[in-house]
């Protein structure tokens, strides 16, 4: 019998086996359709190979903002048509999880279903972000669950009287001592006026240098050899979960620098990122250059490339003899010697912070954006330095701003304006951290003052997630029933999951307030309302629009702190994306996020500007947005004619806001 090619290719036998094989693999999918749901119904979804994972559809929490239980179906129903479908299922809850519910949904419009915090579910590997967001959901519940009850209020009362915390004066430690504490020394109220702090070391020897970044190999294949430390005022206390904030980096590199000469750098890292260096390299300050309490910024000291020779002992006798009044300078050697003992003092000043060396003057920093003398909770000292001793003093000995009380002002001026029955045109959500009571005050006494949001034509909300600290949490709770202003995000705050307060905001957006437009800020971003209502309203009506300050071709960081591996992100580039501190999508871009998000099919990542310019990119691919680039959204400080400006501190909020009010134009209030 004459047989078919496909006989001739796969005998008989080996197409049994085949079909036996494919049987048992369609008998595998069927079971896997009904035991994927079950992973979802007990915890957090798997990652899958895109990166893509989510919650139960309706684990996402509900922000309603609800005073009664009448305007949780009011609000529910959107005034608009949406394209996406939503359902705003609350779960099966017993009496009292509902009764708690309500009671959370009037403090910070949030309701989550307890089916998220169950970890019973051990089936699937998580990926390193899923474990975290799990891990916060848990710890969150239980801090909320004890938030709830009544004993923490007591202890808080109970100890009220205390929360001003008592400091030493003054601090000494040997060399021995402060190896032993990490090589830090902690300042626990902070600064003062004309606090110093005295250190005594001894540089060591230069090395070869292993680091890619600075062992540059030379052509002789000689290495590097460095020899440079570090000495930091942190923030121990500053921000919960993100590293410290270096105040102010002292970094002299006695060899190793790129310029081949030795140099002291200083610089200050504010929310994680580096401002711009101020670099000391032998040349004295310019006369028309800010000084620093009457103090240069960077002293003189003898280059061997310096082409003005200084003057020979002769000479000036010379000119002491014949009468003339020149002025004669001297100048010093650079202040660190390899294996030279030295004593270094860093003073508090009214402008700045000042650091002589032996008795002498070095060099003056200017006070930074951002950060106040008793921010400054830690020193620390590493590098290529044997050090000593260490003496503090003149340290305040208590420290009353740590108590939010001492920001929170209780006046009925501050409150939220109540949600008017008008079309919502933007709504802005501003992530903030729970001890940050100093900025969400300030903000509410700047730029939420703006008419467009007393009238409700704008409505601003700060999303805040559970802190570690408890007392925080009853701070914040009570803030947010005051003021009507906080969205409680009900998980343990976690510098890697802002990315999911970013999808609360979209859905806040969207469900609670039906706006337009959902604009995200963080707390330290002033936000000219005016100016981005204009630009929107300049665009074209109907088009799905993403707006802000673009980021093309950027690359991932492969190497070193924000190092992203290959697992986390495969492609050489990121898609196009907006700088975290201010940017703006249309309602359908947001609608189309919580969509996705709920049915797991929303791929998230660590950076949530990134993020969203990965959703745009996605939604982008049914229907075309229109990407706007404006550089005044700005990344870094503030530029004349902003839309928004970043890193700018509570005192520079208002100023900005006085200047607005007064002056009737944007005006950076470049303060320190």
């Amino acid at each position: 019998m004459k047989r078919g090619k496909f006989d001739t290719l796969v005998p008989p036998n080996r197409l049994r086996l085949l079909q036996i094989l494919m049987g048992m693999l369609l008998l595998y999918l069927l079971f896997m359709s009904f035991e994927i749901p079950l992973v979802f119904r007990t915890g957090f979804g798997s990652v899958s190979n895109d990166g893509a994972f989510g919650f139960l559809s309706d684990a996402l929490p509900r922000p309603l903002m609800l005073e009664t239980e009448e305007e949780l179906t009011d609000r529910n129903a959107p005034s608009r048509p949406s394209e996406y479908p939503f359902r705003a299922s609350q779960g099966s809850l017993s009496g009292k999880a509902k009764r708690q519910m309500r009671e959370l949904q009037k403090v910070s419009g949030l309701v989550f279903n307890d089916t998220v915090l169950d970890s019973n579910s051990t089936k699937d590997e998580f990926s390193e972000l899923t474990k975290a967001a799990k891990h916060a959901w848990v710890v969150g519940k239980k801090y909320w669950d004890e938030l709830e009850s009544a004993k923490i209020e007591i202890d808080t009362k109970k100890n009220s009287e205390n929360r001003s915390e008592s400091c030493p004066h003054s601090i000494s430690l040997s060399g021995s001592e402060f190896r032993k504490r990490n090589r830090i020394i902690v300042l626990s109220c902070g600064l003062t006026l004309w606090s110093h702090i005295t250190v005594v070391g001894t540089p060591r020897w230069a090395h070869p240098e292993q680091d890619p970044k600075i062992a540059i190999v030379k052509d002789d294949n000689e290495s590097v050899m460095v020899s440079q430390f570090m000495m930091e005022l942190q923030g121990l206390k500053t921000v919960d979960h993100e590293d410290p904030p270096r105040i102010h980096h002292f970094n002299p590199r006695l060899k190793g620098d790129w310029s081949g000469k030795p140099v002291i750098e200083q610089n200050t890292c504010y929310r994680m990122q580096w401002g711009s260096a101020l670099r000391c390299e032998g040349w004295k300050s310019r006369a028309d250059e800010e000084t620093v309490d009457g103090q240069v910024k960077c002293e003189k000291w003898i280059r061997d490339d310096d082409n003005h020779s200084e003057e020979s002992k002769s000479t000036w006798w010379l000119n002491r003899l014949i009468g003339r009044t020149k002025t004669v300078t001297l100048d010093w050697p650079y202040p660190f010697t390899e294996g030279k003992l030295f004593v270094l003092t860093l003073s508090a000043g009214l402008e700045g912070y000042h650091i002589s060396v032996d008795g002498r003057h070095v060099t003056s920093f200017p006070y930074r954006t951002g950060f106040v003398l008793e921010d400054a909770t830690g020193l620390s000292i590493n590098g290529d330095i044997d050090v000593h001793s260490v003496f503090a003093a003149s340290l305040p000995t208590s420290h009353p701003s740590f108590a939010p009380q001492m920001h929170l002002e209780l006046l009925p001026q501050w409150k939220v304006p109540p949600l008017l029955h008008v079309n919502v045109e933007l709504f802005i959500g501003i992530l903030s951290a729970g001890n940050h009571f100093a900025e969400r005050m300030a903000v509410r006494k700047s730029w939420m003052q703006h008419k467009l949001i007393k009238s409700s034509y704008v409505v601003p909300r700060f999303f805040v997630a559970l802190s570690g600290r408890r007392e925080v949490n009853v701070e914040i709770k009570k803030e947010a029933e005051y003021f009507g202003d906080v969205v409680i995000v009900p998980y343990m705050d976690n510098y890697d999951l802002v990315v999911l307060k970013t999808i609360a905001i979209c859905e806040y957006g969207v469900r609670t307030i039906d706006a337009r437009y959902i604009m995200k800020c963080d707390d330290d971003t002033f936000v000219r309302v005016d100016s981005i209502i204009k630009e929107i309203r300049n665009l074209q009506k109907g088009k799905s629009l993403y707006v802000g300050n673009m980021n093309y071709h950027h690359r991932p960081l492969r190497h070193g702190k924000w190092a992203v591996t290959y697992e986390e992100w495969m492609e050489e580039e990121y898609p196009t994306y907006a700088n975290g501190p201010g940017y703006v999508i249309s309602s359908d871009i947001a609608q189309f996020i919580v969509f996705e998000f709920e049915k797991r099919r929303l791929r998230l990542f660590k950076m949530e500007d990134v993020s969203m310019g990965m959703w745009v990119e996605q939604f982008n691919d049914s229907r075309p947005v229109e990407y706007m680039h404006s550089l005044k959204f700005c990344q870094f400080g503030c530029i004349e004619d902003y839309y928004t400006a970043h890193y700018q501190s509570p005192r520079q909020m208002t100023c900005m806001w006085e200047k607005l009010q007064y002056q009737g134009k944007p005006v950076c209030c470049n303060m320190r």
